[in-house]
């Protein structure tokens, strides 16, 4: 089973696209399971606060790996391009600006 880091973006415009996130990545690399970077996962946090449309963080918590990200790097989408090329993970992401980054 793969593991593929989540990145804020990504999640969002699964959930908001009403998209089973199983299915859309079954196609791509089969089963995985999700892994959760914690600043993301505070990203996720702020975004909820500012709207009414539940982005099933609890979900998103409870299928995934919960991992601390490299100490010498503050944002999110920093630690997620070291932890994607240390561990030769995929990124779900919409991100342009990261997606440059990780190929």
């Amino acid at each position: 089973m793969s593991k593929v880091l989540i990145d804020a973006c990504g999640w969002t415009a699964i959930i908001e696209g009403g998209l089973n996130v199983d299915l859309a990545m079954a196609d791509v690399i089969g089963t995985f399971e999700p892994v959760l970077l914690n600043r993301v996962l505070k990203e996720l946090e702020m975004i909820q606060e500012k709207t009414t449309s539940p982005l099933l963080i609890d979900l998103l918590k409870s299928r995934s790996e919960l991992i601390d990200g490299p100490e010498e790097a503050n944002h999110p989408d920093d630690q997620l391009v070291i932890v994607a090329s240390q561990e030769n993970w995929p990124v779900l992401t919409v991100d342009r600006k990261l997606k440059q980054r990780l190929v």
